[in-house]
């Protein structure tokens, strides 16, 4: 499970370029700790080309004021309320990492190491109530992961942003893919 990440422009040319473009959009994705229901900036497809907006952070759920956060890669197809919008409206959480908690309430931090770069996370999108509203991928942890928690975000390189973004063929691959490794960081104990 993903609950929580980070953006933080102030850090890396990349995110502060994505920032950039979703404030000209006329967006103010939140910045620093992202929670659930925050405007988080995203990446996506509009009129055919790759773009950033922003927009809240989790899927209604079935209970009042209950959010869904995170998709299960395992059945992102199947399950009934994912499987369209994962079929037409992917979409990439630029972050500058992430946070887990391991089952005694230790929390880590997880990025690429040292220099601080992008690291996205899949997911996608859909209306409810005339808004738009995200939700993202986790997968079964890699090794940098499984120790601390038994989910762990869908990652994506760079250079798979577009391919996710269009052809639903290769996204329907990628979320079987193998997960990079991570720096991980005990944050508290």
């Amino acid at each position: 499970m993903c609950g929580r990440f980070r953006f933080d422009p102030d850090k890396n040319k990349e995110i502060h370029d994505i920032y950039q473009i979703a404030t000209r959009n006329g967006y103010l994705p939140k910045t620093g700790e992202v929670f659930p229901s925050d405007p988080t900036a995203l990446v996506l497809v509009r009129n055919h080309k790759i773009d950033v907006i922003s927009m809240e952070w989790g899927f209604p759920g079935f209970k009042p004021k209950q959010l869904l956060i995170n998709a299960r890669a395992e059945t992102v197809t199947s399950k009934r309320m994912f499987a369209q919008p994962f079929l037409t409206r992917r979409c990439v959480y630029p972050t500058s990492g992430f946070f887990e908690w391991s089952k005694n309430k230790q929390k880590y931090w997880f990025d690429y190491g040292e220099k601080p770069q992008p690291l996205y996370i899949g997911g996608f999108f859909n209306n409810f109530d005339n808004k738009s509203r995200s939700i993202l991928i986790t997968t079964s942890p890699n090794d940098s992961v499984s120790p601390i928690h038994n989910r762990m975000p869908l990652i994506l390189r760079k250079d798979q942003i577009r391919d996710w973004l269009t052809n639903y063929q290769y996204a329907s691959k990628v979320i079987n893919q193998e997960m990079p490794l991570l720096q991980r960081k005990l944050i508290n104990k």
